[in-house]
């Protein structure tokens, strides 16, 4: 299977001038690939990154006003491309919302780097066009020919490279008789039908909640000066606003980092249980978040990405991965006797059985339900 690796980089101050551009150059492309698609389906033509790259090069890359995009590898043009074919194709599959225009402000600052370029040697890494970067990293980064899908970016402090490469399968013995059955939820992270204690909900600490009550003031200042610098109808940006705008992003980067580690805390947890299956639940979270009480709550959770982590740790592991089916009552059904209490509220967190007098909790009662889920 493909491992990915995430090394980060020390630019000097003209290598980090290249790397900003790289970035750009990157969104301009997309964005220039995007309008020209949009362009071709309404002249009834199929297009393909094939054909908006033929185009790019004829009319951009060759006129003298667009010289500056020799300043950067053409492979990140290239691959600008094919990353708006790969958008279309998940939209028309389903997948993914229809591709919008990145924005400078909001949209990921990143870049590809062409593969066969990248060598590592004595802490250095050599990108192309850029040259070499120093880097830091506590993995063991194995030199080879190819590596897959090179992206380097920032994240409003420092930058990274990620690349993947082939990596054989985890051969740790796993248990036949151990099926976990995970629960989320809002108030605990997620419960587990072998674990004691529930995985505690980060985002309760005293750190978080000292990180966002210093994120909610920095708003206020910045609202405040952004309407004391009103004129008219437009907001005039101050240096200070750009500061404190700046202070604001490492908060949310800063929190980011922490949900993100406590999540692969957790997983990680959970796999060294050597479970042969592990069992989730397949939450509509797009229409939870729709009760405007519990939406941050469920947000700040990243159900998302604890699904997704635990996916790809499961492979690696060689771990069986099932998504219980979205109407199956886990929270409903009894542990025990498997009989199903129809009128159980959301208000009703002790399970209390009709049928054998089971008392349990309701969210342990589910993750046990999920554990001993039959796959159709």
């Amino acid at each position: 299977m493909i491992k990915s690796v995430k090394i980060r980089l020390s630019p000097t101050k003209e290598q980090e001038e290249l790397m900003f551009q790289s970035v750009g150059i990157a969104r301009f492309a997309y964005n220039w690939g995007l309008s020209k698609w949009e362009e071709m389906y309404k002249e009834g033509i199929k297009p393909s990154k094939a054909k908006i790259r033929k185009e790019f090069n004829n009319s951009i890359r060759k006129n003298d006003d667009f010289k500056w995009l020799y300043n950067v590898s053409g492979q990140i043009t290239a691959q600008a491309f094919a990353d708006l074919e790969d958008a279309y194709k998940n939209f028309f599959d389903g997948l993914a919302q229809r591709p919008k225009f990145k924005n400078k402000k909001k949209s990921k600052k990143s870049f590809y780097v062409r593969y066969d370029a990248i060598k590592f040697s004595n802490n250095r890494v050599n990108i192309e066009k850029i040259g070499k970067v120093k880097y830091s990293s506590n993995y063991k980064i194995p030199k080879l020919d190819k590596y897959t899908n090179p992206r380097c970016h920032f994240d409003g402090k420092y930058w990274y490279l990620t690349f993947g490469f082939e990596h054989g399968e985890s051969q740790a013995s796993l248990n036949e008789d151990l099926s976990i059955g995970i629960d989320l939820g809002i108030s605990h992270l997620a419960i587990v039908n072998h674990l004691d204690k529930p995985i505690k909900n980060i985002n309760k600490s005293k750190e978080v909640r000292r990180l966002k009550k210093k994120l909610k003031r920095l708003q206020r200042q910045v609202s405040r000066k952004y309407e004391m610098n009103k004129k008219g109808s437009k907001f005039v940006k101050t240096n200070n606003i750009i500061k404190l705008e700046r202070q604001i992003k490492l908060f949310h980067r800063r929190l980011n980092n922490i949900r993100n580690n406590h999540i692969h805390q957790a997983t990680s947890k959970i796999i060294k249980l050597n479970p042969y299956r592990v069992v989730m639940e397949d939450l509509n979270v797009s229409g939870m978040m729709k009760n405007k009480h519990l939406a941050e709550k469920i947000a700040e959770q990243k159900f998302y990405e604890f699904k997704r982590q635990m996916k790809y740790k499961c492979q690696f592991n060689k771990i069986e991965f099932a998504l219980a089916d979205r109407w199956y009552p886990s929270s409903k059904s009894c542990c025990h006797c498997g009989s199903i209490k129809k009128d159980l509220k959301l208000s009703d967190r002790t399970y209390t059985c009709n049928v054998c007098g089971l008392v349990i909790d309701r969210d342990k009662n589910a993750s046990i339900n999920l554990g001993n889920y039959k796959l159709a």
